[in-house]
């Protein structure tokens, strides 16, 4: 699943991966309407361009690169389970609609495949 780790950011940014001091990310976005966000083509090409470097990046864009790592390096352990949820949809949505920058974005941040297997596991081991 080369594009898991893209969906896994951008699922992660739309749930509302906005780290606070503790050890969790806030859950100040939960209640964002996922379905919405997933048929606003334009708003998730946005996302894609930022995290790739290739276009500008909202505040909460730069928000997402900044913990894009730690939710790869975690598998998502300080995601709320409403986090958790909407993050495996969007996961799903985008490696079937959007593959080619699911794999890009993969190749950024996850060169060497070594967060692939464990969220596979977390997002894909229950579809």
């Amino acid at each position: 699943m080369n594009s898991l780790v893209l969906c896994a950011f951008v699922g992660s940014f739309i749930v509302g991966a906005f780290a606070a001091p503790a050890e969790t990310y806030t859950t100040e976005f939960d209640g964002i309407d996922i379905d919405s966000v997933l048929k606003n083509e334009k708003l998730l090409d946005a996302y894609a361009k930022c995290l790739l470097d290739e276009g500008p990046c909202t505040r909460e864009g730069r928000t997402l690169k900044t913990l894009l790592p730690d939710a790869l390096e975690t598998t998502c352990a300080k995601c709320s389970p409403t986090q958790k949820e909407k993050a495996k949809k969007v996961i799903t949505f985008y490696m079937e609609k959007y593959p080619e920058n699911a794999q890009k974005i993969m190749k950024k941040y996850d060169p060497t495949g070594k967060y692939r297997k464990a969220l596979e596991e977390a997002f894909l081991g229950s579809l």
